[in-house]
Protein backbone atom coordinates (compact mmCIF):
# COMPACT_ATOMS: atom_id res chain seq x y z
CA UNK A 1 0.00 0.00 0.00
CA UNK A 2 2.81 2.39 0.84
CA UNK A 3 4.42 1.69 -2.52
CA UNK A 4 1.13 2.53 -4.24
CA UNK A 5 0.89 5.74 -2.19
CA UNK A 6 4.32 6.86 -3.39
CA UNK A 7 3.52 5.83 -6.95
CA UNK A 8 0.56 8.22 -6.86
CA UNK A 9 2.82 10.87 -5.29
CA UNK A 10 5.21 10.50 -8.23
CA UNK A 11 2.30 10.79 -10.68
CA UNK A 12 1.19 13.97 -8.94
CA UNK A 13 4.70 15.39 -9.16
CA UNK A 14 4.75 14.59 -12.88
CA UNK A 15 1.55 16.62 -13.40
CA UNK A 16 3.08 19.58 -11.54
CA UNK A 17 6.34 19.26 -13.51
CA UNK A 18 4.41 19.31 -16.79
CA UNK A 19 2.47 22.36 -15.60
CA UNK A 20 5.64 24.25 -14.67
CA UNK A 21 7.28 23.39 -18.01
CA UNK A 22 4.23 24.60 -19.95
CA UNK A 23 3.99 27.85 -17.96
CA UNK A 24 7.71 28.49 -18.33
CA UNK A 25 7.58 27.80 -22.06
CA UNK A 26 4.59 30.07 -22.60
CA UNK A 27 6.15 32.93 -20.67
CA UNK A 28 9.50 32.49 -22.40
CA UNK A 29 7.89 32.37 -25.84
CA UNK A 30 5.76 35.41 -25.08
CA UNK A 31 8.72 37.37 -23.78
CA UNK A 32 10.70 36.98 -27.01
CA UNK A 33 7.85 37.92 -29.33
CA UNK A 34 8.41 41.36 -30.84
CA UNK A 35 5.19 41.99 -32.75
CA UNK A 36 1.91 42.55 -30.91
CA UNK A 37 -0.85 40.11 -31.63
CA UNK A 38 -3.99 40.23 -29.51
CA UNK A 39 -5.63 37.35 -31.41
CA UNK A 40 -2.58 35.13 -30.90
CA UNK A 41 -2.41 36.05 -27.23
CA UNK A 42 -6.12 35.31 -26.80
CA UNK A 43 -5.77 31.92 -28.48
CA UNK A 44 -2.73 31.04 -26.37
CA UNK A 45 -4.60 32.07 -23.20
CA UNK A 46 -7.63 29.96 -24.12
CA UNK A 47 -5.47 26.94 -24.93
CA UNK A 48 -3.52 27.41 -21.71
CA UNK A 49 -6.76 27.65 -19.70
CA UNK A 50 -7.97 24.39 -21.26
CA UNK A 51 -4.66 22.71 -20.48
CA UNK A 52 -4.72 24.06 -16.91
CA UNK A 53 -8.28 22.80 -16.42
CA UNK A 54 -7.39 19.27 -17.55
CA UNK A 55 -4.14 19.33 -15.57
CA UNK A 56 -6.04 20.34 -12.43
CA UNK A 57 -8.57 17.57 -13.11
CA UNK A 58 -5.74 15.01 -13.28
CA UNK A 59 -4.25 16.44 -10.08
CA UNK A 60 -7.67 16.16 -8.43
CA UNK A 61 -7.99 12.49 -9.37
CA UNK A 62 -4.48 11.69 -8.20
CA UNK A 63 -4.98 13.56 -4.93
CA UNK A 64 -8.22 11.65 -4.30
CA UNK A 65 -6.37 8.38 -4.96
CA UNK A 66 -3.63 9.35 -2.51
CA UNK A 67 -6.18 10.08 0.21
CA UNK A 68 -7.98 6.79 -0.48
CA UNK A 69 -4.71 4.88 -0.22
CA UNK A 70 -3.77 6.77 2.94
CA UNK A 71 -7.12 5.87 4.48
CA UNK A 72 -6.55 2.22 3.57
CA UNK A 73 -3.10 2.34 5.14
CA UNK A 74 -4.51 3.84 8.33
CA UNK A 75 -7.30 1.25 8.53
CA UNK A 76 -5.01 -1.70 7.86
CA UNK A 77 -4.59 -3.89 10.93
CA UNK A 78 -0.94 -4.83 11.26
CA UNK A 79 -1.43 -6.72 14.52
CA UNK A 80 -1.35 -10.05 12.68
CA UNK A 81 1.68 -9.16 10.60
CA UNK A 82 4.34 -11.80 10.21
CA UNK A 83 7.16 -9.32 10.69
CA UNK A 84 7.56 -8.33 14.31
CA UNK A 85 8.77 -4.85 13.44
CA UNK A 86 5.82 -4.07 11.12
CA UNK A 87 4.00 -1.97 13.73
CA UNK A 88 7.17 -0.03 14.53
CA UNK A 89 7.76 0.71 10.84
CA UNK A 90 4.13 1.69 10.35
CA UNK A 91 4.18 3.96 13.40
CA UNK A 92 7.26 5.77 12.08
CA UNK A 93 6.13 6.09 8.44
CA UNK A 94 2.41 6.81 8.77
CA UNK A 95 2.76 10.25 10.44
CA UNK A 96 4.91 11.42 7.51
CA UNK A 97 2.20 10.64 4.95
CA UNK A 98 0.56 14.07 4.91
CA UNK A 99 -0.72 14.93 1.45
CA UNK A 100 -1.85 18.45 0.69
CA UNK A 101 -5.61 18.86 0.58
CA UNK A 102 -7.16 19.33 -2.81
CA UNK A 103 -8.46 22.72 -1.70
CA UNK A 104 -4.94 24.04 -1.15
CA UNK A 105 -3.70 22.47 -4.38
CA UNK A 106 -6.63 23.96 -6.32
CA UNK A 107 -6.01 27.41 -4.84
CA UNK A 108 -2.33 27.26 -5.81
CA UNK A 109 -3.13 26.03 -9.32
CA UNK A 110 -5.83 28.61 -10.03
CA UNK A 111 -3.71 31.44 -8.63
CA UNK A 112 -0.85 30.38 -10.89
CA UNK A 113 -3.24 30.11 -13.85
CA UNK A 114 -4.53 33.64 -13.32
CA UNK A 115 -1.03 35.04 -12.86
CA UNK A 116 0.19 33.27 -16.02
CA UNK A 117 -2.67 34.66 -18.12
CA UNK A 118 -2.14 38.11 -16.60
CA UNK A 119 1.56 37.93 -17.46
CA UNK A 120 0.78 36.92 -21.05
CA UNK A 121 -1.53 39.92 -21.45
CA UNK A 122 0.90 42.25 -19.67
CA UNK A 123 3.58 41.29 -22.19
CA UNK A 124 1.10 41.83 -25.02
CA UNK A 125 0.20 45.31 -23.76
CA UNK A 126 3.89 46.12 -23.31
CA UNK A 127 4.61 45.11 -26.92
CA UNK A 128 1.76 47.36 -28.08
CA UNK A 129 2.98 50.28 -25.97
CA UNK A 130 6.58 49.90 -27.18
CA UNK A 131 5.49 49.58 -30.77
CA UNK A 132 3.37 52.72 -30.49
CA UNK A 133 6.24 54.78 -29.01
CA UNK A 134 9.03 53.37 -31.14
CA UNK A 135 10.59 55.87 -33.53
CA UNK A 136 9.76 55.24 -37.17
CA UNK A 137 12.52 55.16 -39.74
Amino acid sequence: MIQLYFERSNALQAYWNLYVIIVGGLLAFSSVRKQPGAVSTAIVCILFALFAYKNLDAIHDTTAQRFAILESIQQFDSSGATVASAKKVRDSIEPTLTPATFGSVKATHITSDILTIAALWAMEFRRRRLRGTAPTA
